[in-house]
């Protein structure tokens, strides 16, 4: 007598996700200036995000987690910064609050030949609980 378990001929199930937050920014023309394209997105393939000519991007599988953090200086949470404390790097449209995206091997960024290499990555985007619990259950199921 032979068994199958049920579950061995079900088809896989795939879940497909998608997660698109943009810059918090209060300033419109500042909005306008760092365009449409700019913003952090997630997705099966990766991580991906852009302010105005910076980019960073990198698999799934680099990502380690993320936390939000904040609120922060006016010197330390604007504009595009490296600490020279750890190499990370900021992203920041507003001293309110954002995500800081850890990361298991470097990623470049802050330069366009890629010699510097960051750890972490603080992005101010809107509503950032929501996206860092979203960023850690994404790679919870990778």
């Amino acid at each position: 007598m032979t068994t199958t378990d049920p579950a061995a001929t079900e088809p896989a199930v795939v879940v497909h996700y998608r997660l698109r937050a943009e810059f918090a920014v209060g300033f419109p023309p500042l909005r306008r200036a760092l365009g449409h394209r700019s913003g952090l997105e997630l997705d099966a393939d990766g991580l991906r995000v852009r302010l105005g000519p910076w980019f960073v991007s990198t698999p799934l599988s680099n990502v380690a987690g993320a936390e939000a953090s904040g609120p922060y200086h006016p010197l330390r949470g604007l504009g595009v910064r490296l600490s020279l404390a750890d190499h990370g790097l900021t992203f920041g449209t507003t001293t309110e609050g954002g995500v800081c995206v850890r990361f298991h091997e470097p990623v470049p960024g802050i330069d366009p030949w890629g010699l510097i290499r960051h750890p972490g990555l603080t992005v101010t985007v809107a509503e950032p609980d929501l996206v860092a619990e979203a960023i850690n259950r994404a790679v919870e199921r990778a």
